[in-house]
C-alpha cells in the first residue's frame, strides 16, 4: 500500500483522484489533503477518506475547518498556511505526491515533494513554466520520480519507448528515432466562433467547454489556447527538448490526446475518452494498470477525427507561449503570472476577452529578456510581472 498526498484536492483534479483511490483501497491510503477556501468539499473528504492530516491555504477556512473535525470526533490534524503545504508535501511517510495547485502557489510545495525524492504526479504545470531548467535539475539531483497528468502530456509519456520513459529530462529524443511531439488541443468553446465577436465573450462562454469539465481558470487558459501553450513550455521541459521540436494540433474531437512520430515515419498516438481519470490512473499505478470507471471508446460510434492549424488570430495567447518559450525562463514566468491576473480580471468582468491576449502581450514585451536563474529571482519576478499587470488594469478600467 502506498501513502498519498493530494496538493490540491478540492479541484478537479483532485476529486478525480480520489475517485480513482476509492477503487482501490488495497494499493493507497490517502496521508494529506489540502484545499484552500472550500471547507465543506474538503470536510466530506476527510469523512471519506480519514487522512491524517489536511491543510487550508486561508486561515479563516482552516479555522473552520478544524471545528468541523473537532465536532465529528475524527483524528485528522489540520494545519494552515503556504508553509504547511510544504511541510505536508514533503512528509516523511508520504510515498506519492499529486501536484494539482493550480497556478504560482502549487510551485513551492511541488519542489518541497520534489526535494525530498517523492513520486510526483505533475498536474501544476505553472511549477515547469515559471521554473523549468531549476525544476527538472532538483528532479535529477534528488532522485524524485517526475510523473506527467496533463492528458496531453501522458499521452506522449505512453507513447514513448519505455526506456525513455525512465528518464526523460536528460535523454535526447533523437536518438531514440523521434522527429516530432505533436501535442493535441480542442480549440476550446470558440473555435468557429467569428473574431469579430470575440470582445463581447462573457465569462459564462469561456468557461464552458466543449469536451470537459475543469475549473474556471484552466476554462478560460483553454479558450484562449494559453493552456496549450503552458503546455507546449512544459513539454520542452519534461522531455528534454526544443521548441522545434513540438507542434501544436488542433483535434476539436478530444479523443486522440496526443501523438508522438518517429523518423520512419510512424506516428503513435494516445486515445481515450476526455476524462482525467485516465491519465491520473495511469501515473498512480506505473508502470502497472489499474482499473477506472472510465468508459471505453467503442469506435463504432466515434465521429470522423479532423485536424487544423491553429490561427495566430484565434489564439493569439498561445503563440506570445511559444515566443515566451524561445525567449527562456525569465519570459515564462512573467507570463505566466501576467495571464492569471489577466484571467482573474476577466472573469471579475473587468476587462474583455481580447484584453486578456493585450495584457500578456505588454507583460511578455516588458519582461521578455529578463533572467531568473533561480528560486528567488524567479519569485521575485513573478511578483514584478503581477504588479506591472496590475499597473495595465488601472489603465484599462
Amino acid at each position: 500500500m502506498r501513502s498519498l498526498v493530494i496538493l490540491g484536492a478540492t479541484g478537479s483534479i483532485g476529486c478525480n483522484t480520489l475517485d480513482v483511490v476509492a477503487m482501490h483501497p488495497q494499493l493507497y491510503q490517502v496521508l494529506g489533503l489540502t484545499g484552500a477556501t472550500q471547507v465543506e468539499k474538503l470536510f466530506s473528504q476527510i469523512q471519506q477518506f480519514n487522512p491524517r492530516y489536511a491543510v487550508m491555504t486561508d486561515a479563516q477556512a482552516a479555522h473552520q475547518l478544524r471545528q468541523l473535525v473537532k465536532e465529528a470526533g475524527l483524528p485528522t490534524e489540520v494545519w494552515s498556511g503556504a508553509q504547511a503545504l510544504c511541510d505536508l508535501a514533503a512528509h516523511p511517510d508520504a510515498d506519492i505526491v499529486m501536484a494539482a495547485i493550480v497556478g504560482a502557489a502549487g510551485l513551492l510545495p511541488t519542489l518541497a515533494a520534489v526535494e525530498q525524492g517523492k513520486t510526483v504526479l505533475l498536474a501544476n504545470k505553472e511549477a515547469l513554466v515559471m521554473s523549468g531548467e531549476l525544476f527538472i535539475n532538483k528532479v535529477q539531483q534528488h532522485g524524485a520520480t517526475l510523473l506527467p497528468i496533463d492528458s496531453e502530456h501522458n499521452a506522449i509519456f505512453q507513447c514513448l519507448p519505455a526506456q525513455l520513459q525512465q528518464n526523460t529530462a536528460t535523454q535526447k529524443l533523437a536518438d531514440f528515432g523521434i522527429s516530432k511531439l505533436l501535442l493535441t488541443g480542442s480549440g476550446g468553446p470558440f473555435l468557429r466562433k467569428a473574431l469579430s465577436e470575440f470582445a463581447h465573450i462573457t465569462p459564462a462562454q469561456a468557461v464552458a467547454h466543449p469536451n470537459w469539465v475543469m475549473g474556471q481558470k484552466i476554462s478560460v487558459d483553454s479558450a484562449t489556447m494559453m493552456n496549450k501553450g503552458l503546455e507546449f513550455i512544459e513539454a520542452r521541459w519534461l522531455f528534454n527538448c526544443a521548441a522545434d521540436d513540438i507542434q501544436v494540433v488542433i483535434h476539436p474531437q478530444s479523443i486522440i490526446h496526443s501523438m508522438v512520430q518517429y523518423t520512419d515515419g510512424s506516428v503513435l498516438a494516445q486515445l481515450g475518452q476526455p476524462d482525467m481519470r485516465t491519465p491520473i490512473a495511469h501515473a498512480l499505478a506505473y508502470p502497472q494498470r489499474i482499473q477506472t470507471n472510465v468508459k471505453p471508446l467503442n469506435f463504432f460510434e466515434l465521429a470522423d477525427f479532423s485536424f487544423s492549424k491553429p490561427e495566430p488570430e484565434r489564439y493569439p495567447n498561445l503563440y506570445l507561449a511559444i515566443a515566451a518559450c524561445g525567449y527562456g525562463q525569465g519570459a515564462t514566468t512573467a507570463l505566466n503570472a501576467a495571464n492569471e491576473i489577466a484571467v482573474a480580471a476577466f472573469l471579475a468582468g473587468q476587462i474583455s476577452f481580447t484584453d486578456i491576449a493585450r495584457l500578456n502581450q505588454a507583460a511578455l514585451g516588458r519582461f521578455a529578456t529578463v533572467k531568473a536563474p533561480d528560486l528567488e529571482s524567479i519569485l521575485d519576478l513573478d511578483q514584478q510581472a503581477r504588479a506591472y499587470v496590475h499597473d495595465q488594469l488601472k489603465k484599462v478600467s
